[in-house]
């Protein structure tokens, strides 16, 4: 529950609630603002608004109702009736559709406030919060909201309404109860299957007594084990695509200093976000900005450039900065100067070497510019872009591939200033944003793809990571005969535990806590 609501003795789950539901304030002016009110006082709340005598609208249908307040007129709106357990909340709900006049609003809100002492304003998050608590939506469906109220993009849109109808819930509620039966079989067994066991010294060969042993205490449980097991792998071999989506792929501009990064960047933002310079180094910090590219949320990064080496102590943070970003980019576009091309190349190489070959960096990873090894990206990941196309003489660029590039997702010739090349640049990182979401190449904008991804946070992952190593374990405690059965058991146990966690079938209260406080009131 809501840490505030535990706290405060004063807000009961009982109390009849009641906030502004679309977007703005109270303080905003809109053309239409929906108030709802939940808990058993809605009813007479609405009656206590309308001339006595009025009857309650028919439930789920719109009806046209005067409001008044102390004798007074404040409103003439559209009013909707859901009787508990049929509505968002499982309760007696009211809809007030009024007029979104700040004048209007707050003095239906003071109206409310007054007709009954038992309705008070709604907390952030309160009314899913009540849908939560009365069955109406389990922990993977609340997520699911919150991330259909912040979206941004097609795509996130698509994934929050496919887990919000209850898709992914089905799923995690499947593996789970695969394993709930087969804890079921091995409980059995411990409580009334000794006198059925095989000992080893009833056979010759030891290796047949113990593959009797487990065919007799498992059956077929073990396969069936093996086979959950290799569908969430699947799942955890995603690429991260519902993170992706639900997050932003995070592209980052690394390059020598003055090779254009913050030019390029003004370009893909379509206004003046960085200052460009003749100067070189004139970028010191990670700049971003978020894109749409194909119905997917992009974060853009622009970059310090980076030198093979410097005194400067504030560019070598500016370096060590760049390559920290580059660590936790999706994707790097590895800018260079082609008219100093053995120079951007050598930074190429470095960012190859750096960015894909090696896996974490520590106090002790800095070199002697202060950059640190990053974590580990393919080459796949990295788009190489040679800017400053306009100055070179035609075709002089044919013969600048170095063996280097061989993997890498694409070579792009483009000119920030003439805008030569960038479209054709664009749409090639657009597919690449689009095959990085939906694990194989797309067209021009997103598309649901089936199923989509089943792991949409961290949280989940984190979970069903946890679940597959105790399958493990439970692989090969179940091939030890009947002496392990109790701790075979154990593991799946903790396996089902695992996933109860994902839809709130298992005690996740500290999450239900960061994620009502984080709605907006009125939601």
């Amino acid at each position: 529950m809501n840490e505030y609501l535990v706290d405060n003795n004063d807000l009961l789950e009982d109390d009849t609630i009641f906030a502004l539901s679309s977007g703005g304030s109270a303080a905003q002016a809109t053309a239409v603002a929906i108030i709802r009110i939940s808990g058993t006082q809605a009813p007479a709340i609405l009656q206590s608004l309308t001339t006595p005598g009025t009857p309650l609208p028919k439930p789920r249908y719109a009806a046209l109702r005067k409001l008044y307040y102390k004798e007074q007129p404040l409103d003439q709106a559209l009013v909707l009736y859901f009787p508990g357990p049929h509505s968002f909340t499982g309760e007696d709900v009211v809809e007030l559709h009024c007029h979104g006049s700040r004048a209007v609003v707050q003095g239906v809100l003071e109206a409310i406030s007054d007709s009954s002492k038992l309705a008070r304003y709604a907390e952030a998050g309160e009314f899913t919060q009540r849908a939560w608590r009365n069955g109406k939506m389990d922990v993977l469906q609340v997520e699911a909201l919150a991330d259909l109220l912040t979206a941004d993009t097609n795509s996130q849109r698509l994934q929050a309404l496919q887990q919000l109808e209850g898709k992914l819930s089905e799923t995690y509620q499947s593996w789970r109860e695969k394993l709930i039966a087969g804890l079921a079989h091995a409980e059995a067994v411990i409580d009334f299957g000794d006198d059925e066991r095989f000992g080893d010294d009833d056979f010759e060969n030891p290796e047949v007594g113990r593959r009797l042993q487990q065919e007799s205490v498992w059956g077929g449980v073990i396969d069936q084990m093996q086979s959950l097991r290799k569908e969430m792998e699947v799942q955890l071999s995603d690429q991260r695509r519902g993170e992706l989506v639900r997050e932003g792929v995070r592209i980052s501009i690394l390059g020598p200093p003055n090779a254009g990064k913050s030019s390029l960047f003004n370009v893909l933002a379509q206004r003046d976000a960085a200052i460009v310079s003749d100067t070189p180094g004139t970028t010191r910090d990670v700049l971003e900005l978020t894109l749409n590219l194909g119905g997917v949320k992009c974060i853009l990064q622009d970059t310090a450039g980076v030198r093979t080496e410097t005194d400067d102590t504030i560019e070598r943070e500016g370096m060590k900065r760049a390559f920290a970003a580059a660590s936790q980019a999706d994707l790097i576009v590895s800018m260079i100067d082609s008219t100093d091309y053995q120079a951007g190349i050598t930074i190429l190489d470095r960012v190859l070497t750096e960015c894909i070959h090696t896996v974490g960096a520590d106090d002790d990873d800095y070199d002697d510019t202060g950059v640190a090894d990053v974590s580990s990206l393919t080459p796949g990941s990295v788009l190489l872009v040679r800017n400053k196309y306009d100055l070179l003489s035609n075709g002089s660029s044919s013969s600048l591939y170095p063996a280097t590039t061989d993997d890498l997702a694409g070579i792009f010739d483009i000119s920030c200033v003439t805008q030569e090349g960038i479209d054709h640049f664009l749409d090639n990182l657009t597919s690449l944003v689009l095959s990085r979401v939906s694990g194989a190449a797309t067209s021009s904008s997103f598309q649901s793809s089936g199923e989509g991804a089943l792991i949409t946070r961290a949280r989940h992952r984190q979970h069903v990571t946890c679940a597959v190593d105790a399958l493990k374990r439970f692989d090969f405690l179940s091939r030890q005969g009947t002496i392990a059965v109790d701790m075979a058991a154990e593991e799946l146990r903790l396996a089902a535990s695992e996933l109860g966690r994902i839809t709130g079938a298992v005690d996740v209260e500290d999450v239900l806590d960061k994620l009502f406080t984080d709605f907006c009131i009125g939601k």
